[in-house]
């Protein structure tokens, strides 16, 4: 076997068991929450061996925290619409549409079940955080670089995406397109943006 045939080609075998891995543990988390389904069930549905999985992932707790991890790094791109209230309709929309999406419950229900495994799931937790964060202030950046005043990135997570996430925890409603317009008026009454 030469040193080429040994490396791996991206896109072969291993990207496509580790995505069909993914996707099996999305879709358990969606169907039955984080921590009620084994490995076994993960490898039938993605159609490997459990010991593929061991030997990869180690155990579930690895796996789940890859799985989320994975879904925090492949968010949307920011908009750019040229004024911060135009960036601010499109970034609410946008997120509304992943929280709405056929993974967003199981992404934010990984994320508050893997808080309670400890120091792990806390850096998932703080990168789920700092992701959102890192994203919003590009935004308020580019306003503010323009010369619009723009809100503290607090005001933004507290205004716009907590009432979101929770609202979608909680079953509390849907996220219509004039519930999120809401929160984006709502952040503009308070006087964040002038």
């Amino acid at each position: 076997m030469t040193e080429q045939s040994r490396t791996r080609r991206p896109g072969g075998r291993s990207a496509r068991v580790r995505a069909a891995v993914h996707q099996a543990v999305t879709e358990l988390v969606a169907e039955r929450g984080y921590g009620k389904f084994t490995v076994a069930e993960v490898a039938a549905r993605a159609g490997v061996a459990d010991t593929s999985i061991y030997r990869r992932w180690g155990n579930l707790e690895a796996l789940a925290m890859e799985v989320t991890v994975d879904r925090l790094t492949t968010g949307s791109a920011m908009p750019d619409t040229g004024d911060l209230v135009g960036d601010l309709r499109a970034y609410a929309a946008q997120a509304a549409r992943d929280v709405n999406g056929p993974n967003g419950l199981a992404l934010l229900r990984s994320i508050l079940a893997l808080i309670d495994t400890g120091e792990a799931g806390e850096r998932t937790r703080d990168r789920f955080l700092a992701d959102r964060v890192e994203q919003i202030q590009r935004m308020l950046d580019r306003a503010t670089a323009r010369g619009e005043n723009a809100p503290d990135v607090l005001q933004v997570v507290d205004i716009i995406l907590a009432p979101m996430y929770t609202r979608t925890l909680f079953g509390t409603g849907p996220l219509t397109d004039d519930y999120v317009d809401m929160l984006v008026d709502r952040l503009l009454r308070i006087g964040a943006i002038r």
